[in-house]
């Protein structure tokens, strides 16, 4: 890394102390990640986000009294909230869904190699959304299955939601979310698009506070929901 790379905060969330010492380790040996702090439940995340400012949490789903989920929904309400990156051994389709719903940027699972945890840490704070393959699986199955992820409407209803609020985004700006949905970079959806980089980054600020989204994973969940992928 370059001595102009900016060193993300991360704090860490687990009530394993095993586990968070061996984060720990893996992520302080990188020289853009400082772990500032570390945290047993997501009852103290609130508390030590204000105290430590971190760029990123990375949270485990159970806790003893609040769980990750719930941590994360509290956490993405706060102004200019960190990001979070959710870092867990359970991988049902209602984890997944309720994670990328509360706002997480990417779901990653515990037995993923050491590099690769760094690397979701780095893309997740380069504006990339991070799923490991058996979320995405997951995720899959409850947008394609009838009968999955039914939480509180039928999918008719959650398809028809999204397609209305797809149909209030402008031509250009339903183009680049049904690409960042397709996984593209803004690299490359400013070269598929005949964009320039600043007009793409622009276009997917403007779908965030049009749609009232937290991020880019959340863009791809109502494209796929919508059934535009």
């Amino acid at each position: 890394m370059d001595s102009v790379t900016r060193t993300t905060r991360l704090l860490v969330v687990d009530d394993d102390p095993l586990v968070r010492a061996g984060l720990r380790l893996i992520l302080s040996a990188a020289d853009d990640i400082d772990v500032v702090a570390e945290a047993s439940d997501g009852a103290d995340v609130q508390g030590l986000v204000d105290l430590h400012r971190p760029d990123l949490v990375l949270m485990d789903i159970r806790m003893p009294r609040m769980d990750g989920l719930s941590a994360t929904a509290a956490l993405r309400q706060r102004p200019r909230p960190p990001e979070v990156l959710i870092l867990t051994t359970f991988t049902t389709d209602s984890y997944v869904l309720q994670a990328l719903r509360a706002g997480a940027a990417g779901y990653v699972l515990k037995h993923t190699p050491p590099a690769q945890i760094v690397a979701a840490v780095r893309n997740v704070m380069a504006g990339e959304p991070v799923l490991s393959s058996a979320a995405v699986r997951q995720l899959i199955d409850t947008v394609t299955d009838p009968a999955a992820g039914a939480v509180g409407r039928t999918r008719r209803e959650e398809r028809e939601k999204a397609e209305a609020a797809l149909d209030r985004l402008g031509a250009r700006e339903r183009e680049v979310a049904l690409a960042v949905a397709e996984g593209r970079t803004n690299a490359e959806i400013a070269a598929a698009c005949h964009m320039s980089l600043p007009t793409v980054k622009a276009h997917v600020s403007h779908i965030l506070t049009r749609l009232g989204l937290n991020n880019r994973v959340q863009i791809a969940l109502l494209v796929y929901r919508a059934g535009r992928v």
